[in-house]
């Protein structure tokens, strides 16, 4: 355990090799650091979780929480004080384990994607940066270091997002994603205020352990609700949501690493890490949890289903599943036997999965984008026999996804639909319906890549080709362990108390969701996969508001416009700068002129003839005997 320092050690001196150094490397020089640095910070995290796993329990079947390394930085009183350091415990361990892994399949692949590309240097160097700041991130010992983390993802996230910084469309998103996620992390630092105060510590607390000042009891709802918009503002929760489309604008494997596998699950992970006080104090709290991530689920997946360029779709995904991860989170009760054990261990299931088959979704995009210069969907079609091996990788992450056996996507869905049923009808219909979109909207995604009509002029022009070994190796991989990871006992290793929870699959929640789920596929090929598509057209034509609807993403982008555009700056931002114009401004400007006129005035002072000196200063002099006298 005295190694995972170097977890975070290695990444932070590669950021600075790469970033100081950088300019005099070759492209090879740069990437081999980077890539080899994050090889063995992966092979350290293997290696940590590996002592952690198999360490043996403690009396009452839960695994140790260690901390191997803690100092105070900022001490305020006994109790209160800012702390750095690195715990280790199931979620963290299992966290170390996504993000190595991902980063590293994005580190090879961005060898072949981003070959030639001005900035090869600054780019590896950002990774190290987002890597470090991730994995700071998910082992902080306490609240107020996981912020601090939190938002150097959010610096790392702007300057990755920003990468083709001569684009204004890069430039506005990275913008955007930056000043969205601000305004959301205001909340989170308040609710951390709120929570040191009533709390008396940063340290992350449960029911045992806490020891709550009068009134705390009442407030922890509300700081935990404040921590929870940061969360949802990272997490892209609607209505925080509206960076993450417009984050595609940065390379494909960026979009992999950031806003696939890592940086849009922080907020699922700081809910995780919570989940004590949210379930034993605010379980209203909680639930609002679940009801806002069912919402964001069913808006990102109605407007994935019409979306043309590739990378939005996958963008829109990822919404609607970090809304599954947070349904399952928010379905939990104190009332359950395992208190909250299976929507808890189903949200972190999940996210596990996710980042495998999601991030394989994206580097596949990336390498069909490669392929065809484009992502648009009109620019593809019939790619399969071009790319077999992007084609075969791309439709094992698509099975996973929607749910079919045996690939992970099947098993931890199915872990969440069976939480949301356990906590009411409604809520598990919601999500079966929701899944049911997944399965029709990523296979309407793969037909129009790798089916339906070929776009013969481009392809003439530019043959489609498969990708080099350096961008094919990690789809490869990372559809291995699509295919795998759902028989992980993962249970065993995590659950809301710590104890082992066996995984049993509920015959009539799995059956149903197959069903709906194969069913959702066979519309989407029905409909996608010949080369002409009237019942498409016939739809779009018929439901033509609804479709425009969903394909501007509801409108919301033009709402936020016009409140900030039409409210904010004309009714509140243009009065305050009038009277910041004219009345503060004129203010000083009164005090310069008044200030150069009396200067003007008095200036006959400064003569230079030493008699009217002496006649100043003994006229000054009698001024202040006579006032003393008086």
């Amino acid at each position: 355990m005295e190694l995972t320092i170097l977890i975070l050690l290695l990444p932070l001196l590669s950021f600075l090799i790469l970033g100081i150094g950088g300019k005099w490397m070759s492209h090879k020089t740069a990437g081999t650091i980077g890539t080899l640095v994050l090889a063995t910070v992966a092979v350290l995290s293997y290696f940590t979780a590996y002592q952690y796993f198999s360490a043996p329990r403690l009396d009452n079947g839960t695994f140790e929480t260690i901390i191997p390394y803690n100092f105070t930085w900022l001490p305020f009183t006994e109790s209160l004080h800012f702390d750095l350091g690195i715990l280790l415990d199931p979620i963290s361990v299992m966290m170390l384990i996504v993000i190595s892994t991902v980063s590293l399949m994005v580190h090879i692949y961005s060898f072949g994607y981003m070959k030639g590309e001005t900035g090869f240097q600054r780019y590896y160097a950002f990774l190290s940066l987002f890597t470090m700041s991730m994995l700071g991130l998910v082992v902080a010992t306490n609240i107020f270091q996981m912020y601090l983390f939190w938002e150097l993802v959010g610096v790392s996230s702007y300057l990755l997002i920003g990468f083709y910084y001569t684009k204004p469309a890069a430039i506005a998103a990275s913008k955007k994603a930056f000043i969205v996620t601000r305004f959301a992390d205001l909340g989170f630092l308040i609710g951390i205020l709120i929570y040191g105060y009533y709390c008396g510590t940063f340290d992350f607390l449960n029911s045992e352990n806490a020891t709550l000042i009068s009134g705390g009891a009442a407030m922890l709802p509300l700081a935990l609700g404040l921590m929870f918009v940061g969360g949802a503002g990272k997490s892209a929760m609607f209505p925080l949501h509206i960076w993450l489309p417009d984050a595609m604008e940065g390379p494909t494997p960026v979009s992999a690493l950031i806003h696939a596998a890592t940086m849009v699950v922080a907020g699922v992970y700081l809910v995780a890490r919570m989940f004590p006080l949210f379930i034993e104090y605010a379980p209203n709290t909680l639930h609002m949890v679940a009801w806002v991530g069912a919402f964001t689920a069913f808006y990102a997946a109605s407007v994935a289903c019409v979306q043309s360029d590739i990378k939005r779709v996958l963008a829109f995904s990822t919404i609607s599943q970090i809304g599954f991860m947070m349904v399952a989170l928010g379905v939990c009760t104190a009332t359950d036997p395992h208190h909250g054990g299976l929507g808890y261990m189903a949200s972190m299931f999940h996210l596990f999965t996710h980042a495998m088959f999601k991030a394989l979704l994206f580097l596949g995009a990336g390498s069909i984008i490669h392929a065809v210069h484009s992502n648009e969907m009109s620019a593809m079609g019939g790619l399969r026999k071009y790319m077999p091996i992007t084609h075969w990788t791309f439709l094992i992450a698509c099975l996973a996804i929607a749910g079919i056996p045996p690939f992970s996507g099947f098993f931890s869905k199915d872990e969440i639909l069976a939480a949301c049923f356990q906590y009411s009808s409604a809520m598990g219909w919601i999500m079966t319906v929701i899944a049911a979109m997944t399965a029709f909207y990523m296979f309407r995604l793969y037909y129009g890549i790798f089916w339906g009509k070929e776009n013969k002029e481009l392809h003439t022009a530019h043959t489609p080709h498969e990708s080099p070994l350096a961008m094919s190796f990690p789809l490869m991989f990372l559809a291995a362990v699509t295919c795998v990871s759902g028989f992980i006992p993962f249970g065993h290793f995590i659950s809301s108390n710590g104890e082992s929870y066996s995984i049993h699959l509920d015959p009539s929640v799995a059956v149903t969701s197959v069903v709906i789920a194969i069913l959702s596929i066979a519309i989407a090929t029905w409909i996608y996969k010949k080369e002409k598509q009237p019942v498409a057209d016939a739809l779009s034509r018929r439901f033509k508001k609804l479709h425009q609807a969903a394909y501007h993403r509801f409108y919301i982008d033009e709402i936020y416009q016009f409140i900030t555009h039409k409210i904010i700056f004309r009714c509140i931002s243009t009065p305050i700068a009038w009277w910041d114009r004219h009345v503060v401004d004129g203010f000083f400007d009164f005090l310069a002129w008044a200030t150069h006129a009396t200067s003007d005035e008095i200036r006959g002072l400064q003569s230079g003839q030493v008699q009217q000196y002496a006649y100043v200063f003994l006229c000054g002099a009698l001024a202040l005997i006579l006032l003393l006298i008086l």
